[in-house]
C-alpha cells in the first residue's frame, strides 16, 4: 500500500493528513503552530506518520506542503498554495460544493472550485484581521471564556447587539465596555457573529456562491458563525464529513496521490 501526505503549516495550527492509494484518510494530526515553521511541520508530520505503517517521513510515496510556511516542510516533494489545496481538499470531500470561504487564522478567502477541484476564481482578504482565527480568539478572551463556548453563545440570543468597530483592536474594547455595562453576553456575542458574517459576504459573492457554500478552516467549527453567515447570506451552509480545519491537508495530500501514483 502506498501513502501520500500534505502538511498545511497555517499561522496558527498545522496540520497534516496520510492518505492511501484509495484516496481515503488514514492518520491525521491538528497542532499548534509555532513561531519555526519547519518545526511545526516537522512535529506534525512525525505524530502523524506514528498512526501508519511508516518509520519515517521518507516513506511516504509522495509529500505535498501547503500553507503559510509551505516551504518549510521537511522533505516534501513540492508545495501548492493553500488556495489550491482548499478547493481540492472541499472537492473530494463533497464534489457538489462549489465554493468556500476559508476562514484562517490571519485571513479570509472566497474560492469558487471547478468542476475537477481546481481553484475557478478567489478573493481575499488579508489587509485586516477582522473576522480571521485571531479576531475570534480575541473576542473570547473578552468574554473570558474557551472559543468553544464563545461560539455556542451566539445561539441562544434573541437579538443582537451590534458591534461596530471594524477593526479588531477596537472591537475587543468595545466588546469590554458593553460587557462592563451589563448587556445580555449572549446578544453581543451574536452582534459580533454578525459582524463577521457581513463581512463574508463580499467572499461569498466573488466565490460565486448561489444557493450553498461551505466553510473551511479552524473557524468552520463556530456554530454561532454558520447560523449568522445562513442569516445575513441567506444561503445554505453545507456540513462536511471530514474535519473542516484540515481542508488545506486533506487537499495537499490528494495532489501527492495524484502526482505519485
Amino acid at each position: 500500500m502506498k501513502y501520500f501526505g500534505g502538511c498545511d503549516v497555517g499561522s496558527t495550527y498545522t496540520k497534516c493528513v496520510i492518505i492511501d492509494e484509495n484516496g481515503k484518510i488514514v492518520a491525521n494530526t491538528t497542532i499548534r503552530s509555532k513561531i519555526n515553521a519547519e518545526i511545526s511541520a516537522k512535529d506534525a508530520l512525525e505524530q502523524t506518520i506514528k498512526q501508519v505503517p511508516l518509520n519515517s517521513i521518507s516513506d511516504l510515496t509522495y509529500l505535498v506542503g501547503t500553507g503559510y510556511g509551505r516551504n518549510k516542510v521537511p522533505q516534501a516533494d513540492e508545495n501548492i498554495s493553500e488556495i489550491s489545496c482548499h478547493a481540492m481538499g472541499v472537492h473530494v470531500t463533497n464534489p457538489e460544493v462549489k465554493a468556500i470561504i476559508d476562514i484562517g487564522g490571519q485571513d479570509v478567502k472566497g474560492i469558487a472550485i471547478d468542476k475537477d477541484g481546481t481553484v475557478q476564481t478567489f478573493a481575499m482578504n488579508d489587509k485586516c484581521a477582522a473576522g480571521t482565527g485571531r479576531f475570534f480568539e480575541a473576542m473570547a478572551n473578552a468574554f473570558e471564556c474557551t472559543l468553544d463556548e464563545f461560539s455556542n453563545l451566539s445561539l441562544t440570543a434573541k437579538n443582537a447587539i451590534p458591534i461596530t468597530a471594524q477593526c479588531t483592536v477596537f472591537a475587543e474594547s468595545e466588546v469590554i465596555t458593553l460587557v462592563g455595562e451589563g448587556k445580555p453576553k449572549d446578544e453581543i456575542a451574536a452582534g459580533i457573529q454578525q459582524a463577521v458574517a457581513k463581512r463574508c459576504f463580499v467572499m461569498a459573492k466573488k466565490a460565486g456562491a448561489t444557493d450553498k457554500i461551505t466553510l473551511s478552516g479552524g473557524c468552520a467549527k463556530n456554530m454561532g458563525l454558520k447560523k449568522a453567515i445562513e442569516n445575513v447570506l441567506h444561503i445554505k451552509v453545507v456540513d462536511l464529513n471530514v474535519d473542516p480545519q484540515l481542508m488545506g491537508a486533506l487537499g495537499a495530500a490528494e495532489y501527492a496521490r495524484q502526482k505519485g501514483m
